[in-house]
């Protein structure tokens, strides 16, 4: 198939919607099909370009703050790109999404969509992620916009197909992880020598407000083991100098590292890390959780209501309350002061991991677009002529239980 994926942003790889918009496009073109994706990114031979999109004000806060570049829609560009397409991916309702999804209709090119941002992306920004209303509103404000013309909406979680139900969108959601390349596999890795009689806590996310990345840093000068404790912060993001400030205000023993790691590095890292901190407040999925239980490492996750993450935990230690760093504290002593039973739960967490390998995960996304030209085949694991439904793997934790893949046959 001819495969055009429609991103109002892609190309700058400080986010989870293009690096998973990326992993896709590899995985549909391993399996045959032509990819390519209509977006302002850097010159590529895949890339259908579309201008800038510049807002007075609004752009210095987006992309000099955040590192994020919007596109504009180009209807002329959009209709020859869409045209000599046989389905089209839409991954975000802003405005280039919506102005090809009208040319989609209006050509009678099948077309599918995702839902990657939530509304709590937004509103903490404006320090208004707690308000029920505000992000109600923009729940209903999507769904107007555009996910109410789409008949199947790529979900990554269950948590977040829930929200979409309860927000009246119609659509079929077709609950499929964004999945985790082969890379993230455990292997031996050597310790750094300045980091050998450390215990060391990784979390992988951008430098911004809902990750709480301050929530982890306060924990840590809470702990009965602080002059341990090593924190890693993978990833970049504008609050980087913000959260420098406030571990130097905090007179952590171990002053954090802050890096942006390549993804054999990222691997490496969380390897040889002891334990794994998520403190976010808002996530559709979590890839980068998924890549650290992939490896083996014990998670400490965030039970906040707006995070699809809690589906992660297999006990109830693997979950601290939300926005408590006393909370968090305590479960990271736990890990500290059990060992062994950190070893078994590693283990555990390395089988139950495999649901959410990039291969099973793909074939589900390609039977999703053979679902929206009509050819119905079947996948090799098995068909999603079924809705898809998410159970709890054995022994894990309820209620937080994670989607459960259907198994190959």
């Amino acid at each position: 198939m001819n495969i055009l994926i429609v991103a109002d942003v892609f190309g700058q790889h400080n986010n989870g919607t293009t690096i998973a918009a990326e992993r896709f496009m590899r995985a549909m073109e391993e399996r045959g099909h032509s990819v390519r994706v209509a977006a302002h990114c850097e010159e590529r031979a895949d890339c259908i370009q579309l201008p800038r999109r510049r807002i007075p004000f609004f752009n210095r806060y987006v992309e000099v703050k955040n590192g994020v570049v919007l596109a504009k829609p180009d209807r002329r560009v959009l209709r020859a790109a869409i045209r000599e397409a046989d389905v089209v991916h839409f991954l975000l309702p802003f405005k280039v999404s919506k102005a090809g999804r009208e040319i989609a209709q209006e050509l009678g090119v099948p077309y599918t969509s995702a839902f990657h941002c939530q509304p709590e992306n937004f509103t903490s920004h404006l320090r208004l992620m707690n308000s029920h209303a505000v992000n109600r509103w923009l729940y209903w404000f999507f769904n107007r916009r555009f996910y109410r013309f789409c008949d199947r909406i790529h979900c990554p979680s269950e948590f977040i197909a829930g929200k979409l139900e309860e927000n009246g969108y119609t659509a079929r959601k077709y609950v499929i992880s964004n999945g985790v390349v082969p890379v993230y596999h455990r292997r031996p890795a050597v310790r750094p020598p300045a980091l050998a009689d450390r215990f060391c806590i990784l979390f992988t996310g951008r430098y911004v407000l809902e990750k709480r990345h301050d929530l982890l840093l306060h924990a840590a000068a809470c702990s009965r083991y602080a002059d341990r404790i090593q924190l890693i912060f993978a990833g970049n993001g504008p609050h980087r100098e913000a959260l420098e400030r406030q571990a130097h205000r905090l007179r952590l023993p171990n002053p954090p590292i802050f890096r942006l790691f390549t993804e054999q590095e990222l691997c490496d890292t969380i390897n040889y890390c002891d334990l794994y901190v998520h403190p976010s407040d808002v996530e559709i999925e979590a890839v980068s959780c998924i890549e650290a239980i992939t490896c083996g490492l014990v998670p400490v996750i965030s039970d906040s209501r707006n995070s699809a993450t809690k589906q992660f935990a297999l006990t109830p230690e693997n979950l601290f309350r939300h926005g408590d760093p006393a909370s968090l504290a305590a479960r990271i002593d736990y890990w500290i002061e059990h060992p062994e039973e950190k070893a078994a739960l590693s283990e555990r967490y390395v089988q139950y991991a495999r649901q959410f390998s990039i291969e099973s995960c793909m074939d589900r996304m390609e039977q999703m677009l053979f679902d929206a030209v009509g050819l119905g085949i079947p996948v090799k694991g098995d068909s999603l002529a079924e809705e898809t439904v998410s159970v709890g793997p054995d022994g894990a934790y309820d209620p937080y239980a994670a989607p459960q893949l259907p198994a190959a046959r």
